[in-house]
């Protein structure tokens, strides 16, 4: 007896037939999971593309970049409003003795004082520049770059401001100045937070760090 059911091959349960085929729950089940698989990962087909980390990214560091030119526009248009209102037709003061003063000027040229027959041209530089860091900032991906452009989109806006609204007409109009170091140009601190700005960039550039994140070594 034992012999022909060896020969004959009975399966001692139905499940344990091994011919091989798919039963149809087999396959309902397996086309259920192959479905939530795909849209819990968001493959072409669903409607719901996959997340990015590097959108949220790249919005949190324009977000930086512009927090930081409005707080040094925001620093240098106050301080020049003070400076006009209660430092301009007055004697300068002094903060460290003679080698640092604040002393209210009329600057129609660039930074530091150069150039004052380019006010116009010195305006236009101004504006191109806003204009290529606002689009430039579609592709940051990096904060020390965020903090550059930041520092150059705020100080050219503050003196771009000048040019626009102060004496003696649009876009020729003279820059506020009033700190006076010692044996060097009088300045404000829309030339600093430019001047700042560009030796970041200066110090990116020469340690291979792009405006995307990216590194590169030459």
């Amino acid at each position: 007896m034992a012999e022909a059911e060896r020969i004959i091959g009975t399966p001692d349960t139905p499940d344990a037939a091994g011919d091989g085929r798919e039963r149809p729950e087999d396959a309902a089940s397996g086309e259920r999971a192959d479905s939530e698989g795909t849209r819990a990962t968001g493959e072409p087909g669903t409607g719901e593309p996959e997340p990015t980390a590097a959108q949220p990214r790249g919005k949190r560091r324009i977000a930086v970049l512009f927090a930081v030119a409005l707080f040094a526009y925001a620093l240098d248009l106050s301080t020049k409003m003070i400076v006009v209102a209660k430092l301009e037709h007055h004697p300068p003061i002094e903060i460290i003795g003679d080698w640092l003063k604040f002393e209210a000027i009329r600057n129609a040229g660039a930074a530091f004082g150069f150039g004052e027959a380019f006010t116009v041209i010195f305006t236009m530089i101004a504006a191109a520049v806003i204009v290529v860091i606002a689009r430039l900032a579609r592709k940051l991906y990096s904060l020390p770059w965020a903090l550059a452009l930041g520092l150059l989109l705020g100080g050219a806006l503050g003196n771009l401001t000048d040019r626009i609204f102060r004496a003696p007409g649009v876009f020729e109009g003279a820059v506020v100045d009033f700190i006076a170091p010692k044996h060097f140009a009088v300045f404000n601190l829309a030339d600093s937070a430019i001047v700042c700005g560009g030796i970041l960039i200066v110090l990116l550039s020469f340690k291979g760090l792009d405006p995307d994140g990216t590194v590169h070594k030459d």
